[in-house]
């Protein structure tokens, strides 16, 4: 490693510059962790760990499934002597064995009831953060390297507690077992010249255990990866591009990056003025500055996540399931001790939230009105469909290149660099316009049903659409 940079364990963190891109990383390293009804025997828990999952690179390469090594770039506008700083984070995995006492010897066992409380075998995860901290990019910087290349070891362990009746005596005993794992982190920096100076910066995470055992199984196999791996990079003297809305002086560099099984996004505010400060790179598809909901009262675990139907759902098991729930894992515990305790207004405000434009008046300038209009304006917020009469999404066209189209228009999908994912798998194909819709900001969004959909009809009649902006299509003759 150069001496640009020096590394930190999570105890001796360097800076505290991602504090507010926490909530969010933490959502990500815990995102299908474990799954409603979240018991250990549900079939939805039997193959577990589905995200940024880095196996050793010779099982990687022999069975052509997990990948070992990940990738991030991201673009820099680089001000005065920009420093950056890198927080690798993921989970270790850690297998929990309940073990029997009996004649004397412990034996594992499924499940062991002691005092009545349930314990389970089952696999947790224990988090871990590694940081790379004063990366300098500047290349005038006297010390300057082109390449920094960090090994980090997530250390092997193994704890034993036993389980005691009432009385004291000894039942049996959880096993908590960790395997070493080791890591490394390349750092690249490159400086492309232009009109205007950007630095492409390229974060390599790999797995780099040794393994020589082919045909193992997965569950083994885990216990010596990474999982849930993402990043978090913070500048200074210099701010990160967006990759999804770049600028145009840096489109034609941001195009270039190769993210492999990441994506990286911006995490500050839009609001914020040090924003392009620190973006997060995760293994789950994010757009620039993601938020958690406040309505949101924690974590669940399950598809980032749907806090109202599963707090409900919770509620719905029966004893027997929730204390086998309760015995699968201590998160799990936590998730129930919550919704057990959640007042009725908190279940109200999970139903539903409007969300007010920044900066927009409490009522709409009604002076100068006549009496009509200005009883009127009272009653139609800006999200009343019946606010502004000189819209129909029926009726409305958009051009696009040259034609002028509406409702019944075919046309063919061309998502833009950088899009939605889901519509990226999408190009090329026709769909029909279904409605042309305006926003509050003046921005036009094409409603479009596919044409080789099964399902075309259904999602027409119940309005369910996909949405593309005029420049990602060109009309089919």
């Amino acid at each position: 490693m150069t001496d640009t940079a020096s590394t930190a364990t999570s105890e001796a963190s360097a800076t505290s510059v991602f504090d507010r891109a926490t909530a969010i990383a933490d959502a990500v390293l815990y995102e299908g962790y474990v799954l409603y009804p979240y018991r250990a025997s549900a079939g939805k828990n039997q193959v577990r760990w589905q995200f940024g999952v880095l196996t050793p690179k010779p099982f990687s390469e022999g069975t052509g499934s997990d990948p070992w090594a990940m990738q991030t770039d991201c673009v820099v506008d680089p001000g005065d002597h920009p420093v950056v700083q890198l927080r690798l984070r993921c989970l270790q995995v850690q297998s929990r064995t309940v073990e029997a006492l009996v004649d004397g010897d412990f034996r594992p066992v499924e499940a062991l009831e002691v005092g009545g409380e349930l314990h389970t075998s089952w696999d947790e995860a224990v988090e871990r953060e590694f940081d790379l901290v004063d990366i300098a990019l500047d290349p005038v910087h006297g010390d300057w390297r082109p390449h920094i290349d960090a090994v980090f070891d997530l250390p092997a362990g193994r704890e034993a507690e036993p389980l005691r009746d009432p009385d004291g005596t000894v039942m049996g005993q959880v096993v908590r077992e960790r395997l070493a794992v080791r890591a490394a982190v390349e750092v690249t920096p490159e400086w492309l010249d232009g009109p205007t100076p950007l630095v492409r910066l390229r974060v390599r995470i790999e797995n780099r255990m040794p393994w020589n055992v082919p045909d193992a199984p997965r569950d083994e196999v885990v216990l010596h990866s990474l999982v849930a791996v993402h990043t978090l990079l913070a500048v200074t003297g210099g701010r990160f591009v967006s990759l999804l809305d770049p600028p145009e002086f840096a489109r034609a560099v941001t195009e270039s990056c190769e993210n492999v099984g990441t994506y990286p996004v911006l995490a500050g505010t839009r609001s914020d003025p040090d924003d392009g400060a620190v973006v997060l790179s995760s293994p789950i598809i994010l757009y620039d500055h993601p938020e958690v909901a406040p309505e949101s009262p924690g974590a669940l675990f399950d598809s980032t996540e749907i806090d109202e139907i599963l707090a409900l759902r919770i509620l719905t098991l029966t004893d027997d399931e929730k204390r086998e729930a309760r015995a699968t894992d201590a998160r799990v515990s936590e998730i129930f001790d919550r919704v057990d305790a959640m007042p009725p207004e908190m279940f109200d405000r999970l139903h539903g939230a409007v969300r007010y434009l920044e900066g927009a008046p409490s009522a709409p300038p009604t002076a100068g009105l006549p009496g009509g209009l200005e009883a009127e304006s009272e009653l139609a917020p800006w999200w009343d469909p019946g606010a502004d009469a000189a819209f129909d999404p029926a009726t409305d066209t958009v051009w696009i290149g040259g034609t002028a189209v509406g409702r019944g228009a075919k046309v063919r999908l061309r998502p833009r660099p950088g899009a939605d994912a889901h519509d990226m798998f999408l190009a090329g194909r026709t769909a029909t316009v279904e409605a042309v819709l305006h926003d509050v900001d003046d921005e036009v969004h094409v409603a479009v049903v596919l044409d080789d959909d099964p399902g075309a009809d259904l999602f027409a009649w119940q309005g369910r659409f996909n949405y593309f902006r005029p420049d990602e299509l060109e009309v089919v003759p």
